[in-house]
């Protein structure tokens, strides 16, 4: 899965891209993506927070594999597939931060994040702005206790400006997370698709 909220840095040809290298995607988006099945939400909410239609429990049913649009995929996902529990990344710089760019989420766990999302969006918007509480990570911190990729596949997930940027791919990488600049399609490795 992915999420597309249209605006100035992210378009269809983004999904396309990732498409490329994830067989099956399917979008969670309001536009068309022409060569992508989409899942229109039943909710239009601004920026990331469009990636809390994830937990819609009756949006898409069963455990998904989210990635946000800025991740490439240079190995084999079906060990992330397998995970079993709802699993987040923890942010790269402060690993004790949970980050929402690569997230395997069970069906089991969708309803309670539902509930207490739409309680009131507007709120949860306005109270997650700060480092300690930041934006639909900060928010599913305070309803999940997920595992982290990190522990879970040691050196499978990894981020491109802290393992690869002048180092090359790491072995073993499945996923690498091109979390803020520069996104992967400025990026001129080999591993990277164009």
């Amino acid at each position: 899965m992915c999420v597309l909220k249209s605006g100035k840095e992210y378009g269809p040809q983004h999904v396309q891209w990732l498409a490329a290298q994830v067989p099956g995607l399917v979008c969670i988006s309001m536009d068309d993506v022409p060569g992508v099945p989409v899942v229109r939400p039943r909710h239009d909410w601004p920026g990331w927070w469009a990636k809390l239609n994830l937990f819609d429990p009756e949006l898409i049913p069963g455990d998904l594999l989210y990635l946000d649009l800025d991740t490439a995929v240079p190995g084999d996902l079906a060990p992330l597939e397998q995970v079993g529990t709802t699993t987040m990344l923890s942010d790269f710089y402060h690993p004790q931060r949970p980050a929402s760019g690569l997230m395997y989420i069970v069906q089991a766990d969708k309803a309670a994040v539902w509930r207490a999302w739409l309680k009131d969006p507007a709120a949860h918007m306005r109270r997650c702005v700060t480092t300690q509480c930041w934006g639909d990570q900060g928010f599913l911190a305070g309803v999940l206790t997920p595992q982290r990729w990190q522990q879970v596949l040691p050196g499978a997930v990894v981020s491109y400006k802290v393992h690869c940027r002048g180092k090359g791919l790491p072995a073993g990488a499945a996923v690498v997370c091109f979390h803020g600049q520069p996104r992967p399609w400025a990026v001129n490795e080999a591993w990277v698709p164009t």
